[in-house]
């Protein structure tokens, strides 16, 4: 699933479930998407070929609109792009032919920050089919900046042109620390400073890069500088780097070698500093990743050689759940890690001893073929023994406060800093959590939601109108 789809599931209080994201596609390229159908790998595409099978995956769309709607009394849809995208319309698959299957109200949102709002929803309902026009609930406007009575002039005209009413103007809220898209949190963190006061972290920015939200929790603490860096020259500093999870592990690796990271991450860790690789960046640190069925490049490619590990590359997806706990650190109370697994292929370790005594997996584990293989499932990742260097396949690993305190306690003592109780981590995941309740009392005190769900038959009461 998309995060975007399993952060809107936690705000509902809901299990995250596939039919929650029926279809899902993951760049591979600028032009090619790898198609996951609820929760599996179709196969990849080029843009021009995907859109010529819209029209056969849409069956997977109904049939999950069709379950969720049996268990919901009401079911939010949320668009993608543009809702008029012209070039496209006979071949969309995520607007409006989802909104005529559910026979849906619809909400106009509106960026104003980006500039340009009243051509954005004038323009868009312009292009609009009559019948579609019909649909519309209201408009909203986002993100505005500033005093919103300066505004009033612009809501009396959006409503004179469109004859729709501006359900609410919702402020710009400020440090919102909810999951972002992958590209503005990197940007937030391409520019920050190293400092000798805390723990310094550099996330390897790779050309394929995928789960940025495995750093979420690491940079909302308030002893890490986390930036992420695309030159070898940006680590400087840095105490631990970072490798990331990637969507063509072969491809970022010959990235990495081609401007220089290899060589900039073996002097890293001379110095004494932390590596540490998560999922693709995992398997880059090993000695070898064997592709035999041509999943990505095909053949032999050789790792950082970093880790005493082997990894072959398999056509099966594995997703787990994972429940486990540490052996690389001095484990203490609560500092069980809760993650997922999202990979294909599998490691073996030679001489490098496991990060991770696995607890529980829950999910699909795909198929080794190879009992060798399978022998190694207890146990996940594996460490160098000066223990600078790890590696491991559970995204989420830094997520859960005791764990992440107890590592980074680990680096602070390592720099000569004074240890930190696990209650300041403690303290970032409740602030965390609390975010998504700080935004719906946000939508609550500027969106007329009362109108909104009046408009598909849903009586809030007084109070809650």
């Amino acid at each position: 699933m998309g995060r975007a789809q399993v952060l809107q599931a936690y705000a509902c209080g809901l299990v995250p479930h596939v039919d929650m994201n029926p279809i899902l596609l993951k760049p591979e390229a600028d032009n090619r998407s790898q198609v996951i159908v609820h929760g599996k790998v179709l196969g990849s595409h080029d843009a021009g070929d995907y859109f010529t099978h819209t029209r056969e995956l849409f069956r997977f769309v109904r049939a999950s609109y069709e379950r969720l709607a049996g268990l919901y009394e009401v079911i939010m849809i949320e668009g993608a792009g543009s809702a008029a995208e012209m070039n496209l319309r006979d071949r969309d698959l995520v607007n409006w032919p989802v909104v005529e299957l559910a026979d849906a109200g619809v909400v106009l949102v509106a960026d104003i920050d980006r500039g340009g709002v009243f051509a954005q929803v004038i323009g868009t309902m312009d292009l609009l089919a009559a019948d579609e026009r019909e649909r519309l609930v209201g408009v909203v406007v986002n993100k505005f900046r500033g005093d919103a009575r300066l505004f009033e002039d612009g809501v009396a005209f959006l409503e004179a042109r469109t004859s729709l009413p501006v359900l609410g103007v919702l402020p710009f809220l400020r440090d919102l620390e909810l999951e972002q898209e992958d590209s503005v949190e990197v940007e937030r963190c391409r520019h920050t400073r190293f400092t000798s006061e805390g723990v310094n972290v550099a996330v390897t920015l790779l050309p394929r890069m995928s789960n940025f939200t495995d750093f979420n929790a690491l940079a909302a603490e308030a002893d890490v500088v986390l930036r992420y860096v695309a030159s070898p020259l940006d680590i400087a500093g840095a105490d631990v780097v970072l490798l990331p999870g990637s969507k063509n592990t072969i491809a970022d690796l010959e990235h990495l070698r081609q401007v220089g990271f290899d060589e900039a991450l073996r002097a890293h860790v001379d110095r004494g500093g932390e590596l540490v690789g998560i999922c693709g960046g995992y398997q880059m640190l090993g000695r070898e990743i064997a592709d035999p069925h041509g999943v990505e490049a095909g053949g032999r490619t050789q790792g950082l050689g970093l880790l005493d590990v082997t990894t072959k590359l398999l056509s099966h997806k594995r997703t787990m759940q994972v429940e486990a706990l540490p052996l690389h650190v001095d484990a203490w109370r609560d500092s069980t890690v809760y993650g997922y697994e999202i990979h294909i292929g599998v490691t073996r370790r030679e001489t490098a001893l496991p990060c991770f005594r696995i607890v529980r997996r829950i999910g699909q584990a795909g198929q080794s073929g190879d009992p060798a293989w399978r022998e190694q499932e207890a146990l996940d990742g594996a460490i160098r023994q000066d223990r600078l260097v790890w590696g491991t396949y559970i995204h989420g690993v830094f997520d859960r406060p005791g764990f992440r305190r107890l590592w980074l306690n680990r680096l602070r003592e390592r720099k000569g800093l004074p240890l930190l109780h696990t209650s300041v981590s403690e303290a970032v995941t409740l602030r965390l959590d609390s975010a998504l309740d700080r935004w719906a009392d946000h939508l609550q005190a500027h969106v007329d939601m009362g109108r909104i769900f009046a408009a598909i038959g849903v009586d809030m009461g007084p109070e809650r109108g």
